[in-house]
């Protein structure tokens, strides 16, 4: 795949960050992805957040798996570390390198597809470990690159681009990490810059497992199927010599509300989005109380986003295993092979 490079100079008025850094020092590649789609926002975010905590790109490690997601690395932190895996193994390729080096921010970007299916058991493992990262899921509840079939997220009755409704019941990841013992738990919606850019900037800061489902709408595979301008209606009505997809230029969608309210974001389908936003007075450091608010607005039909919980005194990966503090490629023979004597002690331990 080609992938549009962006103008390296920068207009010398732009204004720097603490570590000389301007805005576009953040940026990636030029996006392939549909126009509107929400993960562009969600790149954008993750670029200002980035940007405002004066973060150095070379200090970041972006690992991903497969997926709509799993592609948007490509379009920000063009100068840090880049790992992209196999589908649904990212968890594993960034513990084993958060294990090597943890002086790095680890950011593992995924997808509903790339982690509620093929990658459960991978998010399951790397979340209750306590690994030192930023898990964030671009959840739009469909395979986008793979024609619009329905992910293990999409809500139980929902109809997918063919008029197919989906039978089975949804998996909550914001819930399974919160019984998994995630230290940050949190939700977004794309669309919402004013409270995306606050929660990736707290958990990039947070030590420990922080998780982030983002809702991110996909505006290719949400056609109506009694709209005379779907897709599937111009092909059942058009003597067509070839069958070709074009997908039209959309506006993105952001909404912008007070915390504690209600708001109903209409989709680009005409479908409705609920959003609830957390009170003010919410207690981000009661677990089960989080799991209640979050079932209790479920029940309502309502999407919750904001900080859920935290734990700021967690332990990570590092202090579970007592792990040195030095990275491992720091590391000498003298260290690595301390000789026969310490072996032999060991050995006498283990008796």
């Amino acid at each position: 795949m080609t992938y549009l490079a962006k103008p390296k100079l920068h207009h010398p008025s732009l204004q720097r960050n603490g570590v000389g850094f301007t805005r576009r020092d953040y940026e990636g590649a030029v996006s392939t992805l549909c126009a509107g789609c929400g993960h562009d926002s969600i790149s954008a975010a993750i670029i200002q957040a980035c940007w405002e905590l004066d973060i150095e790109p070379h200090r970041v490690a972006k690992l991903s798996g497969i997926g709509c997601s799993s592609k948007t690395p490509t379009y920000f932190l063009s100068a840090s570390h880049g790992f992209n895996t196999v589908h649904g193994r990212m968890p594993s390729v960034l513990t084993g390198a958060n294990l090597a080096n943890r002086e790095l921010l680890y950011l593992g970007i995924s997808g509903d597809g790339d982690s509620a299916s093929i990658g459960i058991g991978q998010f399951v493992h790397a979340i209750r470990r306590g690994v030192d990262m930023v898990y964030l899921v671009e959840n739009n509840g469909v395979y986008g690159l793979t024609k619009g079939q329905f992910s293990a997220t999409a809500d139980q009755g929902s109809k997918s681009k063919k008029g197919a409704v989906n039978t089975d019941a949804p998996v909550d990841m914001v819930g399974m990490a919160l019984q998994l013992g995630a230290s940050f738990v949190a939700r977004g919606f794309s669309g919402d810059k004013t409270q995306l850019v606050p929660l990736l900037k707290a958990a990039m800061t947070h030590k420990g497992a922080a998780f982030l489902d983002v809702i991110s709408p996909c505006v290719a595979f949400n056609n109506h199927p009694g709209s005379t301008k779907s897709y599937d209606y111009v092909r059942e009505h058009n003597h067509a010599l070839n069958r070709m997809d074009f997908i039209p230029a959309r506006a993105g969608i952001t909404v912008d509300y007070p915390e504690g309210e209600v708001r109903e974001v209409r989709q680009h389908d005409g479908s409705m989005l609920r959003l609830r936003k957390l009170p003010s007075g919410h207690d981000t450091g009661d677990r089960v109380a989080a799991m209640s608010y979050l079932h209790e607005c479920q029940a309502r039909g309502e999407i919750v986003t904001g900080l859920l919980y935290v734990d700021p005194e967690a332990p990570d990966l590092h202090a579970h295993l007592e792990t040195v503090d030095a990275p491992f490629n720091t590391l000498g023979e003298r260290e690595l092979c301390p000789g026969s004597a310490t072996l032999a002690k060991i050995n006498a331990s283990l008796r």
